[in-house]
This record gives structure tokens, sequence and C-alpha cells, in this order.
């Protein structure tokens, strides 16, 4: 089993958590209120910025081309999801500018950006892949047809092209990592980060 297989399949716990939680589950049956979501929009938006600088970091110290291609697409990943939040923000009336991140949203962007400014680029990796994992994972668990107004977000992690993207970012951190506690334990703060994200989202 590889690395990135293996870490999932530890956290196993913490991704049902996600999936079992009100807001998702929400948003899988399109009753979740709308000022809600919209509130997730925004903070969501506000996290992409953060995850995409920590991606610029990691291939600031890419050793090779390919890594360095790699990441570039990552990031291209996030102006894709970027474009999401900019379609729901115009339809919706959410306003993404200005936004004053949740304790949630700051606990993990800063986590990300200094994990990203000191460790070496497995453990950023280990980092970076669960939100990609877990949002690819969500989307291929949630059905559309019965999402409603949600249906947009669950088709956009649904589609093949994310499960690529979350795949190219498990690539590296299988080719990139060992297999050691920093490791570890970087995979599972992120899991946790995530469900205190959706935690965030449903209680603020």
């Amino acid at each position: 089993m590889s690395l990135s297989a293996q870490l999932w399949s530890d956290n196993s716990d913490l991704a049902a958590d996600v999936l079992a939680h009100p807001f998702v589950r929400g948003m899988a049956d399109g009753t979740l209120p709308r000022e809600r979501f919209a509130a997730y929009i925004a903070q969501d938006a506000f996290f992409l910025e953060s995850f995409a600088r920590a991606y610029a970091l990691a291939l600031a110290r890419s050793q090779d081309t390919a890594t360095l291609l790699a990441l570039a697409d990552l990031i291209a990943g996030v102006r894709e999801e970027l474009g999401l939040h900019s379609s729901y923000a115009a339809s919706w009336g959410i306003d993404v500018g200005g936004v004053q991140p949740l304790a949630a949203t700051s606990a993990y962007t800063e986590f990300l950006l200094a994990t990203a400014a000191t460790q070496d680029v497995g453990v950023i990796y280990a980092a970076m892949t669960p939100c990609m994992r877990l949002y690819a994972w969500l989307g291929q668990s949630l059905d559309p047809d019965h999402a409603g107004p949600y249906a947009q977000w669950v088709q956009t992690y649904a589609d093949p092209e994310f499960e690529n993207i979350a795949r190219l970012l498990e690539g590296l951190l299988d080719d990139q990592a060992d297999d050691t506690p920093a490791v570890r334990s970087a995979y599972r703060r992120a899991m946790h980060l995530e469900l205190g994200f959706f935690e965030a989202a449903i209680s603020a």
C-alpha cells in the first residue's frame, strides 16, 4: 500500500466524522441554510488563497522539473476552485472580499503556511494532501441529484479532473515523503483541522 493510501486509511475515522457532519449532510440533502453555505464559501475562499501560497512555497524549494510542473498544475487547480467560489459569490451575493477569518480558518491557514515555511517537502505534502483527498472523496460520496442548491458544489468535487489533481498531490507525497512521525502528525493534524472547519461553518 502506498504511503498516501495508508495515511488516508489510518485517518478514515476523521473522514467519516466529516461525512456525517451536519454541515455536509445539509449540503447532501439540500437543507443547509443558505446563509451558512454563503459564510462557508467566504471562509473557504480565504483558506484557498493560503493553500495556494503553501503550494508556492513548496514550488520554490522543488529540486526537479517534474515536481515544479506538478506544483504549477496544483496551483492552477486552486485557481479553478476559486473560480467556483467566484461563481457562487456572483450568483448568491456572497462577499468574498475582506473576509475576517474565523478561528478555525486561521488555525488551518497558519498551520499550512508555517509547515510550508519550515518543514521539508514531504511534511508539506502530508499537510496539504488531506484537503484534496477529503474533498474528492466527499464529492464522490454525495449525490448531486439530492443536493438541491448545492449540486454544483458536489459536482465540482466529484469531477474526475478533481480526482486527478488529488492523485497528483498524493503522487508527490508518495515519491518525496518518508513514513515518519512528522509526516503522520501533519496528515492527522490537517484532517482534524478539516473537521474543525466544517464545525465552525455550522456553528459560527
